[in-house]
């Protein structure tokens, strides 16, 4: 199988990348961390992602903040999928790096969810890897099973409270 790399631009982004290692641990995707800045390390970042393939990556989840050009320097130097997660900051409430990460110029893709997403992140990871992996797909399909089973239980025990 392959993994997910998660690259953040500091590491006051990993309670955001543990939401996504959450999330692959639950599908038993393997996963590896790192530490690396678009700005601060800028070649350590861009040779995570020349070599990634080769390392057996199949997706590149980055997490950064405020300007947030992580995923979009890992785009920039991979043709695997990068999933861009902005990250919460203190001055613009993460709308800063929400723009910087889904701003993609033409050629440059980036996949982006929600501020601090890093579950949905880990998710669409799966996702990715489960379109050439049938045991990851019905892993898949048993989750959101259970998901909407919650859900209509929910509503059976609101609907027995005020349907009357």
């Amino acid at each position: 199988m392959k993994k997910i790399g998660i690259l953040m631009g500091s590491d006051s982004d990993l309670p955001i990348a543990e939401k996504a290692i959450s999330a692959l641990e639950e599908f038993q995707v393997p996963f590896e961390v790192h530490v690396y800045s678009a700005h601060r390390t800028p070649y350590e970042a861009a040779d995570f992602a020349l070599r990634a393939r080769e390392r057996g990556m199949g997706v590149i989840i980055a997490i950064a903040g405020m300007a947030a050009h992580l995923a979009g320097a890992m785009a920039a130097n991979t043709t695997l999928p990068v999933i861009g997660v902005p990250a919460k900051s203190t001055n613009l409430d993460g709308m800063d790096a929400l723009l910087a990460t889904v701003q993609m110029p033409k050629g440059m893709p980036v996949a982006t969810v929600a501020i601090d997403g890093g579950y949905n992140a880990g998710l669409l990871a799966v996702e990715m890897l489960a379109i050439s992996d049938d045991e990851l797909a019905e892993k898949l399909s048993f989750k959101k099973k259970a998901d909407a089973d919650k859900v209509l239980e929910k509503s059976r025990i609101v609907e027995e409270k005020y349907n009357k």
